[in-house]
């Protein structure tokens, strides 16, 4: 069994939001604690960590009255299950602002954790096997035909492909694929989002994902 691939020190980006592996996602970074880890990222070419908040928010903010706290913050927890961001574009428009867009690589699992003095989080991750492409089984075709025509009516209706929400090339043949647009696009808990990203089953999740549209009355 070949070892796992790992990373130390990772920086991450805890988010009210989970991240896919192929997805897209933008940012308006300003505060301190980001701004100097991200310039830093783009500066090597790296990656830093996306994970999802379990408790607190996406913006730091001072504890409450009589709340115990080590640095005078609110706590923050979030997942141990993430995704590697890739920083594909980034501007600086104003003093203090920086705006990117990334695209989601490999799921991690966080085996150590530690918050810096200013508030940044850093990780020793475990990256975590992507999924293997799984052809789209007859039962589930319509869930991806309605994938399709969505992508299509974008197209029609002249959509930049830099304001898609998806990223071409459409892999509308393969499950996992089909599933995390699907997961991206739905509205659903930030709980199940995760829950459904962590699932190392591409097919599993993908019929979980029919059984959203199904209840939801989105037509197949």
């Amino acid at each position: 069994m070949p070892e796992a691939l790992t990373l130390s020190s990772l920086p991450l980006f805890p988010l009210g939001a989970v991240l896919f592996p192929g997805g897209l996602l933008p940012l308006r970074i300003f505060e301190v604690r980001y701004l100097d880890m991200i310039r830093k990222c783009h500066k090597a070419g790296a990656p830093f960590g996306v994970v999802s908040l379990t408790e607190g928010s996406e913006v730091r903010r001072p504890a409450d009255a009589g709340t115990p706290s080590g640095d005078g913050f609110a706590n923050e927890a979030f997942s141990t299950v993430g995704t590697l961001a890739t920083i594909t574009e980034f501007s600086i428009p104003q003093p203090g602002l920086m705006v990117i867009r990334c695209t989601g690589a490999q799921r991690f699992e966080i085996t150590h954790r530690e918050k810096l003095r200013h508030g940044l989080w850093i990780a020793n991750v475990i990256r975590l096997e992507d999924d293997q492409p799984v052809k789209i089984p007859a039962d589930l075709q319509a869930t991806a035909d309605a994938l399709g025509k969505l992508i299509k009516s974008l197209q029609d209706r002249d959509v930049p492909q830099t304001q898609m929400p998806l990223l071409a090339p459409y892999r509308l043949n393969d499950c996992g694929w089909v599933a995390n647009r699907w997961c991206e696009l739905l509205p659903m808990p930030l709980e199940l989002k995760q829950r459904l990203m962590q699932l190392d089953n591409p097919l599993m999740r993908l019929e979980l994902v029919s059984d959203i549209l199904e209840r939801t009355g989105i037509s197949l």
